[in-house]
């Protein structure tokens, strides 16, 4: 059998932060041995987890690997406005006339993800 991705691991300055905020955009959870102040957080959600490690380094440049995620429940301009009102800032706009396209947006530490339609938007 091959190897499997256990998780994306993530560098970032506060690990629990930082893991807080992909919690919510997820509807995830963070592990409960993951407090404040500590190294590691790991968040888990249906088809994902994520492991964020703080490091000393801060973020000079843009991902050369990026997260990309499919609203479930809502639309992607939905789904853009509500993970801005988590913390999240648009680096750009990518979204077209005829709906298709994209949003890309920084979290709270700049790491750059992308907000895709959703499935239904993409059966339109």
């Amino acid at each position: 059998m091959a190897s499997l991705v256990r998780h994306i691991t993530i560098d970032c300055s506060d690990a629990y932060r930082l893991g807080q905020f992909w919690a919510g955009v997820l509807d995830g959870t963070i592990s409960d041995e993951d407090f404040p102040g500590d190294p590691e957080a790991l968040v888990t959600a249906p088809g994902s987890a994520l492991l964020f490690v703080t490091v000393p380094d801060v973020k000079t440049v843009k991902n050369r690997v990026h997260l990309d995620v499919q609203p479930q429940d809502r639309t992607r301009d939905e789904e853009v406005e509500r993970i801005v009102a988590l913390g999240a800032t648009v680096v750009g706009d990518h979204r077209k006339a005829d709906g298709a396209g994209w949003v890309t947006l920084a979290d709270p530490e700049g790491n750059e993800f992308c907000v895709e339609r959703s499935a239904a938007e993409r059966t339109k």
